[in-house]
């Protein structure tokens, strides 16, 4: 430990996304382990991922958690964005010597739970381009077939639901129509949330759906994963939550802060 560093159970959780989607899996967390102290960032400013290119996003999102890091002084971070996961974590472990945990398409569970041998992975564009999301397919579900589908729009949809304003339905049934498959009568019968902003949308999603399928969302595993991480029951914190954003307070609607929760940190 680092001369004047707090005690690695006093110090706060960091849970980072690129906007307020990752809240799914904060809400996880805090149920597993009430008395954690948790920051809650999201890059607003850098909003949306999903379609950036690589080398930038992979930059950005180092120097930006670096300076999270020197500022706040978590004992654990987690990415809570799969966009980011899928793409920047090896370079973040190699950076960092705090731990991370990471949120990626949760293509094992999915594969084991089909009956029809049909899955989808719906997730932003960047995610479903990504080698390692290739890499989980081929790994874990090599006798599977698997739909990618990659939605900004959704992205966009959650953070609006979020704000308290109205989404329509044929926008989202929209995006969600590619998402199942039937092959002469065998039907997607798995479909894995591979974003944390869509959570949010589920229960659209349940009802838009043209038939029942299963749906996987990765949050509560990540939660159960952070205890294992601090050695679950040590936490001496207070149970507080920051929430800090690359916005400046003048961009935050009343609908979305109409606590005033949310505490500016400088975009890189």
């Amino acid at each position: 430990m680092r001369q004047g560093a707090r005690d690695p159970v006093s110090r706060p959780v960091l849970v980072f996304d690129s906007g307020i989607g990752g809240l799914s899996v904060l809400r996880h967390i805090r149920a597993g382990d009430p008395a954690l102290d948790l920051v809650y960032a999201a890059d607003h400013a850098g909003f949306p991922y999903g379609g950036r290119e690589a080398e930038e996003l992979l930059a950005h999102v180092v120097a930006l958690l670096g300076r999270l890091i020197d500022a706040h002084d978590p004992c654990a971070v987690v990415i809570a964005c799969n966009t980011v996961s899928t793409l920047v974590l090896p370079a973040l472990r190699a950076r960092f010597s705090v731990p991370f945990i990471g949120t990626v398409p949760a293509i094992k569970p999915a594969a084991a739970q089909t009956r029809s041998g049909l899955i989808t992975v719906l997730a932003t564009a960047g995610t479903v381009k990504r080698d390692y999301t290739f890499d989980l397919i081929r790994d874990f579900a090599p006798e599977v077939a698997v739909t990618l589908q990659g939605s900004a729009a959704l992205v966009r949809l959650a953070e609006a639901k979020l704000a308290g304003e109205a989404v329509a339905d044929d926008a989202i049934a929209r995006e969600l129509a590619p998402c199942f498959v039937d092959r002469d009568g065998t039907r997607t019968d798995t479909l894995v949330l591979a974003c944390t902003h869509f959570p949010f949308l589920l229960d659209e999603f349940v009802r838009l759906a043209p038939w029942p399928v299963g749906w996987i969302d990765p949050a509560p595993a990540i939660a159960r994963r952070v205890s294992e991480v601090l050695a679950r029951g040590l936490a001496r914190g207070e149970g507080t939550t920051r929430y800090v954003s690359t916005w400046p307070p003048a961009r935050f609607p009343e609908s979305v802060d109409a606590a005033g929760r949310w505490q500016p940190f400088p975009a890189v």
